[in-house]
């Protein structure tokens, strides 16, 4: 019993979470986490716009509130926002300014806005980066383009846990196209590195 209870709580905090990243989404939301706290439930959102996420004189945060206590029965939920100080080293900011700008330009710059991203997150200072954009990229035939640069693991316990991944899909005339970046932080200590 008391792991139905476990798995129903985190089907619960998996549901909050998206539903905060529809609602917000266009904003650079970054993570959302969610903690316990005697008062109620704490929704901690890191983001790189927060003057985005709080609206005018804090609209959208006290809809945003009103929403969850409606939807998801929440007593008190308190929302805290932090802001993401390095957005180039952040795989979901930077997948989610690909899908815009895709969106905003159409499919005929993709190399442009993927290599801008590429530059982006190497002057950030990562150690590497890879950024896959999938779809009918640039012709009616689907297709996967792979801008890469630097070092990055692909297997192994680092490529598991230290590698930041994200995704994101950028919804255009000529159909969805799928964008997965993934970036290798310049604070990974590696097992072959020998001091």
């Amino acid at each position: 019993m008391i792991e139905r209870k476990f798995v129903n709580q985190n089907i619960k905090e998996f549901e909050i979470k998206e539903y905060i990243r529809h609602n917000l989404s266009r904003v650079g939301l970054s993570d959302v986490k969610l903690q316990r706290t005697p008062l109620g439930e704490k929704i901690i959102i890191s983001t790189s716009r927060p003057g985005l996420v709080v609206g005018r004189s804090g609209t959208n945060i006290t809809k945003l509130t009103h929403d969850l206590k409606q939807v998801f029965k929440l007593e008190n939920p308190q929302i805290e926002i932090e802001e993401v100080s390095n957005i180039g080293l952040d795989a979901n900011i930077i997948a989610e300014m690909i899908a815009n700008s895709l969106e905003k330009f159409g499919i005929a710059r993709f190399k442009g806005i993927g290599h801008k991203a590429l530059s982006d997150v190497m002057n950030a200072g990562a150690l590497g980066v890879e950024i896959l954009i999938g779809g009918k990229v640039p012709s009616t035939r689907a297709k996967t383009w792979r801008f890469y640069q630097g070092y990055l693991k692909k297997c192994g316990d680092i490529a598991v846990s230290q590698v930041k991944v994200a995704y994101a899909a950028a919804n255009l005339k000529s159909g969805t196209v799928g964008i997965k970046v993934s970036i290798m932080p310049p604070d990974i200590i590696l097992p072959d590195t020998v001091k």
